[in-house]
C-alpha cells in the first residue's frame, strides 16, 4: 500500500507544483489577473504564492515536513479561492470559470487539510501517507 500512498501524494501535489512553477516562470498573465482582482503588490503576491506552492508541493511529494507543507498549501488555496475566484461577484461571462476554479481550490485545500491531520495525528515514524524522509513537524 505504501506505493499507492506515495503515488497519491505525487498526483495530488503535481497540480500544485505545476501552478507554482508557472507563477515563478510566467508571472505576467497572473500579475495582470491579480491586479484586476485588486491584489496589493500583485507581482510580489504572485511570486510569493509561486514559492509557497512550489515548496509546499515538494514538501508533500518528498515527505519532508509534509504536514507543514500541506497546512501552508491549504491556507494559501483557501485564501486564493476567496480572493481570486469570487464567483459570487463575477459577471455572467466569468461566473462558470470562477465557480470551477473556486471549488477546485477548496477541494484541494480540503485534501491538504486531511493530509495535514493524518500526519499530525500519527505517532512518530508512522507512514500514514506512505514513506517520508522526515516525520511530520506536528506528529505526536
Amino acid at each position: 500500500m505504501d506505493i499507492i500512498l506515495v503515488i497519491g501524494r505525487i498526483l495530488f501535489a503535481l497540480v500544485l507544483l505545476n501552478s507554482g512553477i508557472m507563477h515563478l516562470t510566467k508571472p505576467g498573465p497572473m500579475v495582470g489577473y491579480a491586479q484586476h482582482k485588486k491584489v496589493p503588490a500583485a507581482q510580489a503576491a504572485v511570486i510569493l504564492s509561486g514559492l509557497i506552492l512550489t515548496l509546499g508541493s515538494l514538501s508533500i511529494i518528498l515527505g519532508v515536513a509534509a504536514d507543514l507543507g500541506a497546512l501552508v498549501v491549504a491556507v494559501l488555496l483557501l485564501v486564493m479561492a476567496v480572493k481570486m475566484h469570487d464567483f459570487w461577484t463575477a459577471d455572467e461571462q466569468s461566473k462558470q470559470m470562477e465557480t470551477i476554479q473556486f471549488f477546485k481550490n477548496v477541494s484541494m485545500a480540503g485534501a491538504a487539510l486531511v493530509m495535514f491531520a493524518a500526519i499530525a495525528a500519527a505517532e512518530k515514524g508512522a507512514d500514514v501517507i506512505g514513506p517520508m524522509i522526515t516525520d511530520g513537524l506536528f506528529s505526536k
